[in-house]
């Protein structure tokens, strides 16, 4: 960190620690569901949960590294990791419960990380362009979850 550094340190670390839990539930979740993932359609489906569960730990690789170069610490503590996160861990029942749990969880992610961009403003531009490019990405898993739920479930209202 520089001296000119404006974004108020501490209060950025805690929120990147939040996005980290956020992201460490959603690998989770991704998992259990690429695990789980059974009927007819189940393999193409299982295959877009496994590429988006390596993307979100990616994410959180990345929130990791932008927290030490902060002078903070990851809290990867799992003691706490889901009253931290901004998404629940929700296992689904069949395919359509886990697309539409993920899509709910995309969504969630997507206002978390645009709030977050909002409030940093441009007070401290790397960590903005982290969030950024997480974000982007979070709006493509989004996309994909809500096309994937037309599939399944083509009268449910997504948009």
């Amino acid at each position: 960190m520089t001296p000119g550094y404006k974004a108020d340190r501490e209060n950025v670390l805690r929120l990147l620690n939040i996005a980290l839990a956020t992201e460490i539930v959603c690998v989770l979740r991704y998992k259990r569901h690429y695990f789980m993932a059974t009927g007819i359609y189940a393999q193409p489906v299982a295959d877009e949960f496994l590429a988006h569960a390596n993307e979100e730990q990616a994410h959180a690789d990345q929130l990791c590294v932008r927290i030490r170069q902060l002078g903070g610490a990851p809290n990867l503590n799992p003691d706490g990791i889901l009253s931290r996160s901004h998404t629940e861990y929700v296992e689904g029942e069949n395919l359509t419960d886990m697309v539409r749990e993920n899509l709910i969880a995309e969504r969630i992610a997507i206002e978390s990380y645009s709030e977050m961009i909002r409030y940093i403003g441009t007070d401290d531009p790397t960590t903005r362009r982290v969030l950024e490019v997480i974000l982007a990405q979070e709006e493509e898993h989004a996309d994909d979850m809500a096309d994937l739920l037309v599939t399944f479930d083509p009268k449910t209202p997504i948009r």
